[in-house]
């Protein structure tokens, strides 16, 4: 029996089915072979493009980042080509044998390792950032399937911790953290750069296929800084920090005539070629980010404020008793006299005659004279996290307040604020920009505080302060005329002023006939039984000063003085 024959095996069908089966069948195909037809022949570039997205990759070609140099062109930040070691863990294929080899190569445990590459990620990550010249070479030679060499640039700082307070640093990504690094991120990266390779399967690469972008080298900085002069700020600073067992300190150095910063240095102190246990504290740059109460450094502008209103003339004299309350605050003198003149105030650093000359001042005078001066602003430099201090409202002052500002009580500064605004006495009254970029003095122009006389009669005033009598005696540079002011104030600690905690400043300028350099330290909580800005910060700024203006050949103004003092003229030397 054939099959035909059998009725269970015949088919049925009505023709109609037959036939939509049948153009179903052939529109599927026709679709089919349509589709094909439209991607390899008309829309070629689809199936083009999925294989280059496996087989090409657009790699980043990183900016050499532009360099930081002082001056005179030293270098202070440079960048060098490292290799770093990265991971594609799709591809990856490290046997146990490698990776123990790995993982000596790298001088790392091996636990350690394999945690880091047995980690979930969908793409790229580092391994190692950077890799020494001799690690690359070991790597390289090992040929691990979804390991590879990428070429980056980590940045050096030849000055080291010198200069790392202004320079600042860079991240692992070459982006700035700190300093005019930060500042001047823009300017200092450049631009990336991208060009496209071929790879094979096993990720390695075939051969370059085009540049896209060219990358853009970052710009280069020339700072203001003499890195002469920060060393010498640096090492004097560092010395006087030992000498008194101080907490820290900071100098700042200017140039009067172009509110350049010349030499900014902080104690303590980082490195910023040493990444590891990097800590904020030392890393805080004092002397832009920390304030403090002024002490005495403040009454030279209490004495300017008089003059100008024509309230006082340098030799006016006023009674000082010991001690002189204003409201429920008793104003005491460490080295009482009965009368002393406008200038004697000055010179003696005389709380009493401070306070005397502030009551006759409306609060509103008394304010303006202060923010005249930069007070309660910021100082303008550019510098990352700079403050602006405080300085609260005329309105909100009591007389006592008024009273204790008048002394450096209840307002706070930076360092860098308060040695600004003695460019006012060093200019004739006008106070310039700041500026950590070179400049030019006709680039700028200052902004006038003080009329030039009153300048130029509290800068007399501020120059007998170095002078027999006076409390900055320990100040003194051999050959030129000295004119600064000293300060000693108590700390405020968890609001109460500390007995036995200080800060000790001294801001000053020379050579004092026509000042070109001022110079201001502040030394916190020296701790050996000195804390008089005289004598603990005194000395500090005569070294400074004394080499910063050799340095830049200034002929001298006065005939050379003595160096050695009898003990007797080093205790009266280091008053408030």
């Amino acid at each position: 029996m054939n099959y035909h024959s059998r009725k269970l095996l015949k088919l049925h069908l009505a023709p109609w089915r037959m036939a939509t089966v049948g153009s179903l069948l052939l529109a599927g195909l026709a679709v089919v072979g349509g589709r094909a037809f439209y991607l390899q022949g008309l829309n070629t570039d689809y199936l083009q493009g999925k294989g280059d997205a496996v087989a090409n990759r657009n790699l980043t070609l990183p900016a050499h980042r532009g360099q930081v140099s002082d001056r005179h062109g030293q270098l202070l930040a440079i960048s060098t080509p490292v290799e770093s070691l990265w991971a594609r863990p799709a591809e990856l294929e490290l046997a146990a044998g490698q990776r123990a080899q790995l993982a000596r190569v790298l001088g790392m445990p091996e636990p350690e390792l394999a945690k880091k590459l047995t980690r979930r990620s969908r793409g790229e990550f580092a391994v190692r950032r950077p890799v020494t010249p001799e690690q690359a070479v070991k790597i390289a030679a090992m040929g691990v399937p979804g390991l590879h060499l990428r070429r980056e640039f980590r940045r050096y700082y030849p000055a080291g911790e010198v200069a790392a307070h202004v320079v600042g640093f860079t991240n692992v990504d070459d982006i700035g953290q700190e300093g005019v690094e930060r500042a001047y991120q823009d300017w200092l990266a450049g631009r990336e750069g991208r060009r496209q390779i071929l790879r094979d399967r096993h990720g390695n690469t075939i051969r370059d296929l085009a540049p896209i972008k060219t990358a853009q080298m970052g710009g280069n900085l020339a700072l203001a800084l003499d890195l002469k002069i920060q060393y010498l700020a640096h090492r004097e600073l560092a010395a006087a920090i030992k000498q008194h067992k101080a907490k820290g300190g900071s100098v700042v150095v200017l140039d009067a005539k172009t509110g350049e910063i010349l030499a900014l240095a902080n104690q303590p102190i980082f490195n910023p070629n040493n990444r590891r246990n990097y800590k904020p504290g030392p890393m805080r740059n004092r002397a832009v980010i920390d304030t403090f109460e002024p002490g005495s450094t403040i009454k030279p502008f209490v004495a300017a404020a008089v003059l100008e209103r024509g309230l006082f003339h340098p030799d006016s004299v006023i009674d000082t008793p010991e001690t002189w309350r204003v409201g429920t605050k008793l104003v005491r003198d460490v080295h009482p006299h009965p009368q002393m003149t406008v200038t004697e105030i000055i010179q003696k650093s005389s709380n009493v005659g401070a306070v005397k000359m502030a009551m006759t001042l409306t609060p509103q005078q008394h304010w303006e004279v202060l923010h005249r001066a930069g007070f309660g602003e910021l100082p303008g430099s550019g510098f990352p996290g700079e403050t602006a201090g405080r300085l609260r409202a005329a309105a909100t002052w009591k007389p006592v307040e008024q009273a204790t500002m008048a002394y450096g009580y209840g307002l706070s500064v930076s360092l860098l604020q308060l040695t600004r605004a003695y460019m006012a006495f060093a200019n004739d009254g006008e106070v310039m920009p700041l500026s950590f970029l070179k400049r030019e003095p006709q680039e700028i122009s200052g902004v006038r505080v003080f009329s030039p006389s009153v300048a130029r009669e509290v800068r007399a005033m501020m120059e007998a302060v170095t002078q027999e009598g006076g409390t900055g005696l320990r100040t003194r540079v051999p050959g030129y005329r000295v004119a600064g002011k000293t300060g000693t104030a108590h700390k405020l600690v968890d609001g109460r002023y500390a007995a036995d905690r200080y800060l000790s400043s001294f801001v000053g300028m020379a050579p004092a006939s026509n000042p070109r350099l001022i110079i201001g330290v502040v030394i916190d909580e020296p701790s050996d039984g000195v804390y008089y800005g005289g004598s603990v910060a005194g000395p500090v700024f005569a070294q400074v000063m004394a080499a910063s203006l050799r340095q830049l050949g200034l002929p001298p103004d006065a005939p050379e003085t003595a160096t050695h003092m009898t003990q007797n003229a080093w205790r009266t030397g280091g008053g408030a």
